[in-house]
């Protein structure tokens, strides 16, 4: 079953500050339904929900809350202060999308900087869910939405360019969700699941993921910040590859990152705005399964078609050269 309208409803958006969350926020207010939104970032949510809600229809309701779903005792006070401030006793969806990037290898990246990723990406959705199951339950017809990515089906990134925490914790993200199918079948008739799995969306997570590790935006960090962000075997590659010139500062590795957060953003395929639409079409339409892009589509099919062949680079990327995208499950 899928949603007829979100008009009057209630909805949670975590990582709600930036990308895709922002434009959930924003398409949900402007389609009537209120909106408790969070992020670590608590400025940048608050301007989120500052102009959904002055765009928004009468009787719409948009709040913005400071919260690292990371941390159990802050989901929960997020949760408090949204059934307070919203004078409800149950929210009709949760659109559990925070996450970040970081620790490409369990053998070379500093364990906590693996731990801080993996624990906002998974551990947020698993706290969310524990959170709010109760609150959609009492919906009588709730939606829990979790976001997965494409590399929840393929764990890397390309040759020599691993992703360990991220498909580790995006992974069970969608083990998770998918498990939840039958069992919220089983024991929560009224609420439904459905796992969104972006492939490349125009967002600032490199920047929201190295501001989410306690550092100061791109152009503020130090010398010794840059060093260890992009470290000497790093660079090395970037130099082989063209992308640095050698002996590149720390100034040309500032300028490097702060030109990558925009490139990723500004220059992919997908819009956050679009991916956004994407979702919530999939959410009305009753999907439990979302495939944001052609890029996810495409991946998705070859490896789904030869799985044994998802880590032959040469391979794979023949297979994604002939196939035409896939219609979204």
């Amino acid at each position: 079953m899928g949603v007829d309208s979100f008009t009057g409803k209630l909805a949670v958006v975590t990582g709600g500050g930036s990308g895709m969350g922002r434009e959930l926020v924003r398409q949900l207010a402007a389609q009537g339904c209120s909106v408790a939104a969070c992020d670590l970032n608590a400025d940048a949510v608050k301007v989120t929900a500052a102009a959904a809600w002055a765009a928004s229809p009468p009787g719409v309701r948009v709040t913005s809350h400071a919260c690292d779903v990371s941390d159990e005792a802050q989901v929960l006070r997020f949760r408090d202060e949204l059934l307070d401030q919203h004078a409800s006793d149950h929210v009709d969806l949760v659109f559990s999308n925070a996450g970040i990037g970081g620790g490409e290898s369990f053998v070379t990246s500093r364990r906590e900087v693996w731990e801080r990723t993996f624990a906002i990406d998974w551990w947020g959705v698993y706290y969310c869910a524990r959170a709010f199951l109760p609150l959609l339950i009492a919906s009588g017809d709730g939606v829990l939405v979790n976001t997965s990515s494409v590399n929840g089906f393929w764990a890397s990134l390309g040759p020599g360019m691993p992703n360990n925490a991220y498909s580790s914790a995006k992974f069970a993200v969608r083990g998770f969700t998918e498990a939840l199918i039958e069992d919220l079948r089983v024991n929560a008739p009224g609420v439904r699941v459905a796992v969104v799995m972006p492939g490349h969306v125009g967002t600032d997570i490199i920047a929201n993921s190295i501001r989410a590790r306690g550092l100061p935006e791109l152009e503020q960090l130090t010398d010794a910040q840059v060093e260890e962000l992009i470290p000497r075997e790093v660079q090395a590659k970037l130099i082989r590859a063209g992308l640095l010139p050698e002996g590149a500062s720390a100034d040309d590795l500032r300028r490097m990152l702060v030109q990558a957060n925009a490139d990723f953003r500004d220059k992919a395929p997908v819009s956050a705005a679009q991916a956004a639409t994407t979702i919530l079409d999939g959410v009305r339409s009753g999907a439990w399964r979302i495939l944001v892009g052609a890029d996810a589509e495409k991946i998705d099919a070859a490896v789904r078609a030869k799985p044994e062949s998802a880590y032959d680079y040469a391979e794979l990327f023949s297979a994604l050269a002939a196939e035409p995208a896939a219609e979204t499950p």
